[in-house]
């Protein structure tokens, strides 16, 4: 297990974290058993704390190894987009054709770009409310709740 990790954030070719946490399936017998569903955590978090526990914070994305500032990357995305507008409408886009994950970056950008905007804030809210409502573990839940 420590060597495959290993490999997985040192060669680029191999798979990279959010690509492994988002491939992992479960055998639904195995979630049918009373004790194992995903009920607190899901199994995508739990390949992200082994990853963590063994290979470490890197996610093997070259550009997350010294990132720019959330902010600036938001900015900077919009002003690409056609500003953070832009992104918010597609993000709702995205949400309307199922794209939740998607859909969630390009609104936390658009929030991340124009914080003060209360049209994207009740974009990013009603986002949320949707992607929490599709959750079935309470950590998913909850934190998306959040927002």
């Amino acid at each position: 297990m420590v060597d495959l990790l290993f490999a997985v954030t040192v060669r680029r070719d191999i798979l990279a974290l959010d690509e492994v946490g988002q491939s992992v399936r479960v055998d639904p017998d195995m979630l049918d058993r009373p004790w194992l569903r995903p009920l607190y955590d899901e199994p995508e978090f739990v390949v992200r704390n082994v990853w963590r526990l063994y290979g470490g914070w890197w996610d093997s994305d070259l550009a997350h190894l010294k990132p720019p500032c959330r902010d600036s990357l938001a900015i900077e995305v919009a002003a690409l987009a056609g500003g953070a507008p832009a992104l918010a409408a597609r993000a709702a886009t995205l949400a309307d054709g199922s794209d939740l994950r998607l859909a969630c970056q390009l609104i936390e950008w658009a929030h991340s770009a124009a914080p003060h905007d209360s049209g994207i804030a009740a974009r990013r809210r009603a986002l949320y409310r949707l992607r929490s409502d599709q959750e079935t573990s309470l950590m998913a839940k909850g934190i998306f709740r959040s927002a």
